[in-house]
């Protein structure tokens, strides 16, 4: 029989509060916080909290990641490709190899699971 374990995420670490790996601002000056609440062993899955001011992102994905957006809302426009609008309640994956801008009306609060 396979034996089961349980982590509960909550936000009891203190956020990162510098801009992620491979995000420019290019529109106003959004900051970011970033809290890490999950690594598996082998550090090819994480999980955890990210909140987000208005402004601009330019970025490019390096990871595969899934989010549910808490509250606010984003533009996210693939470069060369169509806008997407996200909000409250909204879940959505964000593919290996995405280049393209996150730009962020409201403040955001998402929850995610990125794997490398």
């Amino acid at each position: 029989m396979r034996k089961l374990s349980v982590t509960k995420i909550e936000l009891t670490v203190e956020p990162r509060e510098t801009d992620s790996d491979g995000w420019k601002k290019i529109e106003g000056n959004p900051t970011m916080k970033t809290w890490l609440e999950y690594t598996s062993k082998d550090e090819q899955l994480l999980s955890g909290w990210w909140e987000a001011t208005t402004g601009t992102y330019h970025t490019t994905y390096k990871v595969w990641e899934y989010v549910h957006m808490i509250e606010g809302r984003i533009i996210i426009t693939p470069d060369g490709g169509e806008p997407v609008r996200v909000g409250p309640g909204d879940a959505f994956v964000v593919e290996r190899g995405f280049t393209g801008t996150w730009k962020i009306e409201e403040k955001v609060r998402k929850h995610f699971v990125i794997r490398k």
